[in-house]
């Protein structure tokens, strides 16, 4: 088969590997028809997320058609058309129970936080992800879903994580009704963000971007108010400002470890590549947040050392709500959403790459070319 392989960073191509065989009774092999890069795969092509190894495949967002079943799977057949969540999951232990399946205690050798992740290094379990022509995909009678008939294929491709991370971010800020609600960073994870906080009952929302482009989007997509920061000496006083000088009620941090900033501020922010990354996004929301309120981080960082301003944070009793998305459990919601036309998730999809084509894929997404805001990745087996 074709497939994405990693070659260190900046540096991808597409070479063949073997087809993935059934290893459990519980796999599936799924023919993948889409697939996504994802803003959180650019940490991966930065070299920025530890034990990145050498001919990995990435690709945590995908969709496809079940190729073959293993002897214990019972929820899929052959040919039915499913999406597959970013998590990899058992469903049955402590966390799993609960509805924390970004959190499974049994998919993970590697890591005592995060579960399994479908192309994310071997630091969320090794697992290949899904920019390729086939993927295996574990315990599939816990996580793959049958797309359901009136659901678009696309919209179906951003259920996997964007629509629902986006939306998970949301449900983390506990918006009450008519609160102030701030979202930094117009990738697709704010961008859903920012639309999901009106369905929770916001009576402002604000995204904050340096991407002119991402800003229009913000507006025409999710109907918010923008702010472009690098038109600002400080960010936060503008915030402030537009605040009744208090800060926003709720902050939903939507950038990550890769977040950008003037130069003194990369400088204090101890950014010196570091797996933790640049906080300076996450910094931003404690600060422009009022006191008391809840900032909820959907930002992908690393395991390791970021210099986060928590005394500020424990001093403004604020609320800090966080963790990968489960995603499955958004999925009834928004299914809802969508089904009722409340919600057209495929409308931030801006380019369609050729699985052969997929490193041209990464530079213009990384390097914010020809207006990419969500790139999609179609396999020639589609």
């Amino acid at each position: 088969m074709k497939s994405m392989v990693y070659r260190g960073p900046y540096k991808i191509r597409v070479e063949d590997k073997p087809i993935p065989p059934i290893e459990h009774p519980n796999d599936a092999i799924i023919r993948v028809t889409r697939a996504a890069i994802c803003g959180s795969d650019l940490h991966l092509y930065h070299g920025m997320m530890p034990d990145t190894r050498v001919g990995m495949t990435f690709g945590h967002e995908f969709i496809g058609v079940v190729e073959s079943v293993g002897s214990s799977v019972q929820n899929l057949a052959v040919g039915d058309r499913v999406m597959v969540p970013f998590n990899i999951y058992c469903g049955s232990c402590y966390f799993c129970v609960r509805g924390l399946y970004s959190n499974c205690h049994n998919v993970n050798p590697n890591a005592t936080a995060v579960g399994g992740i479908y192309g994310y290094s071997h630091t969320c379990g090794g697992y290949d992800g899904g920019q390729a022509e086939f993927v295996r995909v574990p315990f599939a009678d816990v996580g793959p879903t049958v797309i359901p008939d009136w659901l678009d294929e696309d919209d179906a491709l951003l259920l996997t994580d964007a629509l629902a991370t986006g939306y998970f971010g949301a449900q983390l800020g506990s918006i009450s009704e008519g609160d102030t609600v701030a979202v930094f960073g117009a990738g697709p994870v704010g961008l859903f963000a920012a639309k999901s906080a009106w369905f929770m009952g916001a009576g402002r929302v604000i995204v904050i971007d340096h991407l002119e482009y991402r800003l229009e989007k913000a507006r025409t997509f999710a109907h918010a108010e923008t702010l472009n920061f690098a038109e600002y000496d400080d960010i936060v006083v503008q915030m402030k400002k537009s605040t009744d000088h208090l800060g926003a009620d709720v902050v939903i941090e939507a950038v990550g470890a890769e977040a950008d900033g003037n130069f003194l501020q990369h400088v204090t922010a101890a950014k010196f590549k570091l797996q933790g990354g640049s906080p300076i996004a996450l910094n931003w929301a404690i600060d422009s947040v009022r006191k008391g309120g809840t900032v909820s981080v959907m930002g992908a960082y690393g395991p390791m050392f970021s210099a986060v301003k928590f005394g500020d944070a424990m001093n403004k009793g604020l609320t800090l709500q966080m963790n990968q998305c489960p995603v499955k459990r958004q999925w009834p919601r928004l299914f809802e959403h969508i089904k009722n036309g409340h919600l057209k998730p495929s409308d931030i999809i801006t380019h369609r790459i050729p699985l052969e084509h997929i490193a041209e894929g990464y530079h213009i997404f990384s390097a914010k070319l020809d207006e990419c805001i969500k790139p999609v990745i179609v396999p020639t087996t589609a």
